[in-house]
């Protein structure tokens, strides 16, 4: 698995570790990335919009806050969360000793009805 860190992603704070899972190729035109993010503490993924795509994520370690178009809810281990092509998110660790982790999953579309459904079927056949 190819492993990235990125600096002051989308204007976070600190950087972000992703571990790609799949490839470009194995993801072929219909998602733009599935992956395993880690943000370690006090770190975040800046807000940033979506258009052409969706995304979720699944939080697996830790907890924080997530931005979701300006509106902040706090998250956990367990939560799924999910930003609709044309619309806004971030996420951030609060904590100040442990990681925030999660799978992120984006799915290219044109219709925010298709990626939701895509979205739902997937976590639920991987969770």
């Amino acid at each position: 698995h190819e492993i990235v860190r990125k600096e002051k992603a989308n204007g976070g704070k600190g950087h972000i570790i992703i571990e790609h899972l799949l490839t470009k190729n194995e993801l072929k035109e219909q998602c733009g990335m599935f992956a395993h993010v880690t943000l370690e503490p006090k770190f975040s993924l800046g807000y940033h919009e979506h258009h052409g795509n969706g995304e979720a994520y699944y939080i697996t370690k830790g907890s924080g806050l997530y931005s979701d178009n300006g509106n902040i809810i706090e998250v956990k281990a367990g939560d799924v969360v999910f930003c609709p092509d044309g619309e806004g998110h971030g996420i951030e660790n609060t904590s100040s000793s442990e990681n925030l982790e999660f799978t992120a999953l984006i799915i290219n579309t044109v219709n925010k009805n298709i990626v939701a459904t895509k979205l739902i079927n997937l976590v639920a056949i991987l969770f």
